[in-house]
């Protein structure tokens, strides 16, 4: 059976900028002006970009202007309570209720008010690295420690959007869940991390070293 068509188009747009014919963050054509070159239909360069997008080959989205994606720089988090390094923007501090998922992860009833911020973690580029959801009642109190869960989450739009990838694409979960010296739950959090930017490393238990003295984000 041969190749889809779309996937041909693919593997020109990469030989294409592998030769230096488009660099890194300069657009493409748009899918008619690519089509009309290329001789295919303004449908198949769409099917191209979305693959090309995916693959974190281009940036950009649905409708718009496409570019050439600059190589995101990949990290590893060995500590997810460690502070961000760089530029943080606050996005969303709308009270929500809590959903019977984050009223198990507190210990409070399901529907009660929560505050909440999510904040969008910048790399030294600009560029989004990381998205942290936190949910909270009354005043953010200092922890005593802290657990942490580690899955996937397919991305809706919102999350999407923010870290430009496409919607459902799959990223890291951690739920980070901060507690008191009796082991009792203060704040819950979802840093949402993209695969394409991030490796997650277990550490073996060590003793507790206050966030202040250390940073566990580091440049692989």
């Amino acid at each position: 059976m041969p190749e889809a068509r779309y996937r041909r188009i693919a593997s020109e747009i990469r030989r294409r900028i592998a030769a230096g014919e488009w660099r890194s963050g300069e657009p493409l054509p748009s899918r008619t002006e690519l089509a009309t070159e290329l001789g295919v239909h303004p449908q198949t360069v769409r099917l191209a970009y979305v693959s090309l997008r995916r693959a974190g080959v281009l940036e950009g989205e649905e409708r718009k202007a496409v570019y050439v994606a600059h190589p995101p720089a990949m990290r590893t988090l060995t500590d997810p309570d460690a502070p961000w390094p760089h530029n943080v923007e606050t996005t969303d501090v709308r009270p929500r209720p809590a959903t019977a998922e984050l009223a198990n992860r507190l210990g409070v009833r399901p529907g009660i008010m929560l505050r909440h911020a999510t904040v969008e973690c910048l790399d030294p580029g600009g560029r989004s690295a990381m998205l942290i959801a936190s949910w909270w009642r009354g005043h953010r109190r200092p922890h005593a420690s802290y657990t942490a869960e580690l899955g996937c989450v397919e991305l809706p739009e919102d999350q999407a959007h923010a870290l430009g990838l496409l919607v459902d694409t799959v990223a890291y979960r951690v739920v980070r869940t901060r507690l008191d010296q009796d082991g009792r739950p203060l704040e819950t959090a979802d840093l949402v991390l993209p695969m394409d930017r991030w490796l997650v490393r277990l550490a073996p238990t060590q003793p507790r070293v206050h966030a202040s003295d250390v940073s566990a984000v580091t440049h692989d």
